[in-house]
């Protein structure tokens, strides 16, 4: 008998190092990782094996796989509408999301899907959590089963957040088709129905569902929003919506609910370790504790809220009391992007611009984007390196120009503004390979990618 047996181990050697996504003295690592079974068995000095496969991250450096945990992956085919270009969120509410959702037929959101998660994985990102609201009684199709569908072709774990209203917004103008609405009950039946099919609560899951309102001040009345509590912690399952996204949120609810936003939220049962929002930029201190103490937490999503002009979120206030802090990228209509390297870089910058040099740390972002990532959501067993967890990892390259000259190589993909990702594990499987998406015919996307953006500006009817 030989010594070892084969073991058919990935084992991921010569990387400059290890970013974990830990706090402390644990955050840096050097060394190798053997990965078994799908997960991190060694970290350090790894001897070989009989059977191993190895994965050569020479000169690169290794981080946990990025955790997006606010998206809207509809709106990859609705990026750069001209008159919105400028337009502050309520504006652009009407002119984009409000304008076009009766235009994305079945073709449309899969291509959008499509190109959506393919630029996650390509910026290092294994999981997003998708805040879809688009499920109209004339669609002929599931949107549900095109998200995920497509999560499993490509690798990426989602986490559905099943959004809808039961109400619609008033806007200033009647030539529109206000987004879908649903009585309560329907929602409800509709979202249970999604938990039997998709949802697995286990600490690695790859499929999620939790309930997701579009707004809690807006989209359904107080009474409805104590009763998603009540039925989501009865399905077992999380609450998201945005809240505090522009001064609007605040002005609203001082006036109509006589409290701020974070306090409304907490009187009706929407706080707590299963509840996040996206955005929070217009906090004062009081909501901020509210979350802190809650354990309710942040989707933080720099790029939309300052390409929409509506402030930045008070991000490292929140992480400095403990509270749960992760990063999303948004909508591509309100971004422009998908992109997870680029969504760090802006996290890193605005919070130094707005309050010293000292304010935050590459360190703190990435944190942010993995381990915070999987606090919010629920699944402790991603978002580290670390012995005996998820091997959902990422080799970020240092080949390019940019990084030329780096002393600490380590602080390279937040720092350098633009990624450059080499290789994305997902439970030890690679999903990207030498920065390319096997099995994606990328170039063929894009084009078929153009001609349904095309589609959807130039058509005047319904047809979905």
């Amino acid at each position: 008998m030989t010594a070892h047996a084969p073991t058919h181990d990935l084992v991921v050697r010569n990387a400059r190092g290890i970013l974990t996504g830990l706090r402390g003295a644990a955050e840096r690592r050097t060394g190798d990782l053997r990965i078994r079974d799908g997960r991190i068995a060694q970290i350090g000095d790894v001897p070989a094996l009989p059977g191993d496969r190895v994965l050569d991250a020479r000169g690169g450096v290794v981080t946990p796989g990025l955790i997006s945990t606010h998206h809207h992956l509809f709106q990859s085919m609705l990026k750069g509408v001209p008159s919105a270009i400028d337009a502050p969120l309520e504006t652009w509410l009407r002119l984009v999301p409000t304008s076009y959702w009766n235009r994305l037929d079945e073709d449309a959101l899969q291509t959008a899907a499509l190109v959506g998660m393919a630029e996650l994985l390509l910026s290092g990102c294994t999981t997003v959590a998708d805040h879809h609201y688009l499920f109209a009684d004339s669609y002929r199709y599931d949107p549900a089963a095109v998200l995920f569908e497509t999560a499993d072709r490509l690798g990426l774990r989602l986490v559905l957040a099943r959004g809808g209203t039961t109400r619609t917004r008033a806007f200033d103008t009647d030539d529109i088709l206000p987004t879908p609405t649903e009585p309560l009950d329907v929602m409800l039946r509709r979202v249970g129905d999604l938990v039997s099919r998709y949802h697995d609560p286990s600490p690695d899951s790859r499929r999620r569902i939790v309930i997701a309102p579009n707004t809690p001040t807006w989209g359904v009345t107080p009474d409805e929003l104590r009763e998603l509590a009540h039925a989501a912690r009865a399905m077992g399952i999380g609450l998201h919506s945005h809240l505090s996204e522009t001064g609007n949120y605040v002005r609203y609810c001082r006036e109509i609910h006589n409290m701020r936003p974070v306090q409304f939220v907490a009187e009706h049962g929407w706080t707590g370790p299963d509840v996040w929002f996206a955005h929070l930029v217009h906090l004062d201190h009081s909501e901020i504790a509210i979350l802190a103490e809650t354990g309710t937490g942040m989707a933080h999503c720099p790029q939309s809220n300052c390409r929409l002009g509506s402030g930045i979120a008070p991000a490292p206030d929140l992480d400095r009391l403990g509270g749960r802090v992760s990063l999303a990228v948004d909508g591509a209509a309100s971004n422009e992007a998908c992109d997870m390297a680029a969504e760090m870089h802006c996290a890193w910058m605005v919070h130094r611009a707005t309050h010293g040099a000292a304010a935050i740390r590459c360190e703190d972002v990435l944190r942010w984007s993995t381990a915070g990532g999987a606090r919010v959501l629920g699944l402790p067993d991603l978002g580290t390196v670390a012995e005996g967890q998820v091997a959902d990892l990422v080799v970020h390259g240092l080949d390019q120009p940019r990084h030329a000259g780096l002393f600490d190589p380590l602080i390279a993909p937040v720092a350098s503004g633009a990624g450059s990702v080499r290789h994305v594990l997902s439970a030890g499987r690679p999903v990207v390979v030498d920065g390319a998406i096997p099995g994606l015919d990328l170039p063929a996307l894009l084009r078929h990618a153009r001609a349904v953006v095309t589609r959807i500006a130039r058509q005047e009817d319904l047809v979905c």
